[in-house]
């Protein structure tokens, strides 16, 4: 499907505002309950990336399928997207799972012969966001997802080790108890003031 570049990049800009919103409920600890319902809202993980300028780590939100172990995603904008380029550059990656944290090696295998039936895994992996691109991955003839398909890119993960520590999913949670004792207190005082 092409679109008009305007279009194209006001789709961009409304996944990166929507990428920041589940980032912040994956680091509220709610990010595996993201995928509570896989064939709407698709399975979803979190990558982390160096930025290949300025060094600096960031997180992206995606979906994926796990085939034979491994992890595929797809830069469905193509290589143009930043996290794809920050990816090629600096392969040695974290990935964030609903079962937790991996240390992770990732690598671009578009030009894989499997190429098509693991790109079709991860566009049933995204739920109703292929649908969004006009592209009905259950469905869809093999020839046709190939020409709508051809400038996404396929990555795949290789989980290395699993991760812990204080940068991982969660690492906000602390915020539920504190705003409970807050609103506990809260109600508490108002009880004492109506009293």
């Amino acid at each position: 499907m092409t679109f008009d570049p305007r279009l194209e990049e006001g789709l961009r800009q409304a996944f990166k505002y929507g990428n920041r919103g589940m980032l912040l409920l994956w680091r509220l600890g709610l990010g595996p309950s993201l995928s509570f319902w896989p064939e709407v809202g698709g399975r979803i993980l979190v990558i982390s990336h160096l930025g290949r300028k300025s060094g600096r780590k960031r997180h992206v939100p995606l979906n994926y399928a796990q085939i034979e172990g491994d992890l595929y995603i797809t830069a469905g904008f193509g290589p143009i997207a930043d996290w794809y380029k920050n990816l090629m550059a600096h392969p040695q990656t974290e990935v964030w799972l609903p079962e937790g944290s991996w240390a992770a090696t990732v690598e671009d295998v578009s030009a894989a012969q499997n190429r098509l039936p693991l790109l079709r895994q991860v566009l049933i992996g995204s739920g109703v966001v292929a649908n969004l691109f006009g592209i009905d991955p259950l469905k869809m003839p093999d020839a046709e997802l190939e020409v709508l398909t051809k400038t996404y890119r396929l990555l795949r993960i290789r989980r290395t080790y699993p991760l812990t520590g204080s940068d991982a999913p969660g690492d906000l949670a602390w915020i539920w108890p504190l705003a409970t004792l807050l609103l506990v207190v809260y109600g508490l005082a108002c009880k004492r003031k109506s009293a």
